[in-house]
């Protein structure tokens, strides 16, 4: 059962969660009526976990503890539940799809994986990543900085790459799994046009001209048939 207790002025929640007892402080003061409202609220609390949907977040956003609750309870729910985790699940869905693709979108995929959609779906099982879980997620990576002294974000089309290859996991697991597709209705990032100012004719012929002789054939090749590097590499 869950009580109230005072420290240095203030009320602290003392609670059990999966077997684990948390003490929480709040911003309340300790006098008689705040320590009625923390109890109306503790109720709610204890009911919400008996029921499974207690949200320790939703209570305690700046809890140090946060983190570790959060994953102790998407273990949980993954044990009790027949769908495997989004870790799970991806390791199988990448193993059955590698054969399709080339080596280098192999290593794109572990990239993303690995760096972005298991550190944050990971413990949880597939069936319980709900649609504001992506659209949180999606606001996330546009935090993201990296490079010399945090000046680099990540572009609209890293961010839509991502999110394209966690709907892919999603749809699949969806059908296999057979509950609701939570990736609905999320368009991809809007991508400002490039501005493109390809060399005329009378460019490519200069070029051309005086270009190495043994680089010769190679540059007429990609400048008449518009192929991609990826793509002459294969010839």
């Amino acid at each position: 059962m869950a009580t109230i207790q005072g420290r240095f002025g203030k009320l602290i929640a003392d609670f059990y969660y999966l077997g684990i007892r948390c003490r929480e402080k709040t911003s309340l003061e300790d006098n008689p009526a705040n320590r009625k409202k923390l109890a109306t609220v503790l109720k709610k609390m204890e009911a919400e976990i008996t029921l499974g949907i207690f949200d320790y977040g939703a209570y305690f956003p700046k809890s140090t503890r946060l983190k570790e609750m959060t994953a102790l309870a998407d273990r949980a729910e993954a044990c009790i539940s027949r769908n495997p985790t989004f870790r799970q699940f991806s390791e199988i869905w990448y193993e059955e799809k590698k054969i399709e693709w080339r080596p280098s979108y192999r290593q794109k995929t572990q990239i993303i994986l690995n760096k972005y959609l298991l550190p944050e779906f990971g413990g949880k099982a597939v069936h319980a990543i709900k649609k504001p879980d992506l659209l949180t997620f999606r606001s996330s990576l546009a935090k993201v900085r990296y490079g010399k002294e945090g000046q680099s974000s990540l572009s609209v089309a890293r961010i839509n790459q991502i999110m394209i290859l966690l709907r892919m996991i999603l749809e699949e697991a969806s059908d296999r799994h057979e509950f609701e597709m939570p990736y609905k209705n999320i368009k991809n990032l809007k991508q400002a046009r490039p501005d493109v100012n390809p060399f005329t004719l009378s460019e490519v012929w200069l070029i051309l001209k005086h270009v190495r002789a043994d680089y010769r054939p190679y540059y007429t090749i990609r400048f008449f048939t518009g192929m991609r590097t990826s793509e002459i590499e294969l010839c």
